[in-house]
Order: structure tokens, then sequence, then C-alpha cells
């Protein structure tokens, strides 16, 4: 990745965002009567964003750990095949989504927002107690790390508040006598 242009790496997550967006939009243009607009755009970002992005992550630190240590600012590390396979548990509860219930992906936002979240206080540490700047430690990686899991977890809450699904009322039969 150190060949690419530093305005083209920091960018380049960005587009694990910007296609599922595109993607959504469009879907919702075509979309059927009864399917609501924030399935589609739950299921194309968790398919897009979190699915594809980080199946991108895993694929990278797997075909070029030092290059993504060096492309982050960080030193080389076994870690990064940890990374990797992090990653990976993203991708899979991102290709759930295609099928999942609003509850399932609000539950896959919330670990992607464990882990996430976790890794963008990590860039920001790197970035402001040491100067890290380099393109994937700030950026769009940053952006992609905050905005993800935030996204998935909003339309997630969305759906269900609409639907009433999730709360547990409904389910019972009424006290007991």
């Amino acid at each position: 990745m150190g060949h690419f242009p530093y305005a083209v790496q920091t960018t380049f997550p960005l587009l694990f965002m910007v296609v599922p967006a595109l993607g959504a939009m469009l879907s919702c243009r075509r979309r059927g009567p009864g399917r609501p607009a924030a399935e589609i755009w739950q299921r194309w970002w968790a398919v897009g964003a979190l699915g594809f992005g980080s199946l991108w992550i895993t694929v990278s630190f797997l075909a070029d750990p030092e290059g993504m240590a060096d492309a982050i600012g960080f030193a080389h590390s076994p870690f990064q095949f940890e990374i990797a396979f992090a990653n990976l548990g993203l991708a899979v509860l991102g290709f759930r989504g295609a099928s999942a219930s609003p509850r399932e992906r609000l539950t896959s936002g919330l670990a992607a927002a464990a882990f996430l979240w976790g890794a963008a206080i990590g860039h920001l540490h790197q970035w402001f107690a040491h100067g890290d700047h380099a393109p994937g430690n700030t950026g769009g990686i940053l952006a992609a790390d905050i905005l993800v899991p935030a996204v998935m977890i909003a339309l997630a809450a969305r759906d269900i508040h609409r639907t009433g699904t999730g709360t547990g009322r409904g389910r019972t039969a009424g006290p007991a006598a």
C-alpha cells in the first residue's frame, strides 16, 4: 500500500461507506410497497460497510502485515495476525446482516462498536500523543471505525422502535393470576 499517494491511502476506506450508501439510495428508489427504507439501508450498510470493509482489512493484514503496520504507523507485531481474524469476525457479522433481523443487526453493530470504537480510541491516542498522521491511522479508517458501527446501531434501533420488536412487549400472556 506504500506506493499509493497519501490521499488515496487515507481516503480508500471511505469507499466501504460510500458504495453501500449509493446502493441503498438506488435500492430505495426501486423498493416495493411495504419494504421500509430503514431495512434496505441496514442490509446494504451491514454487508457493504461492515462485511466487505472488514474483509478488506482481514485480507490486507494477512497478505501484507508489514505494509499494513507501516500504513498505520505502528511497529510490526504478531498482533497483526490477530487483528486480521478479529476483522474476519466482523466481516461474518456484516455478511450475516443480509438476512438478519433488526435485533441481530443491532447486536452486530454493538459488537462492531466494541472493537472499532476501541480501535478509534487507539488511533486518536497515537495521533495526539505521538503525532501519528499515517494514512492508516487517521482519515478514512478513523471515520470508518467510528461511523460504521454508529450507523448500524442507529438504523437498527430506529427499525426496532418502528416495528416494536425487541422490547419484550406482547410476548407474554399477561400477569400471573
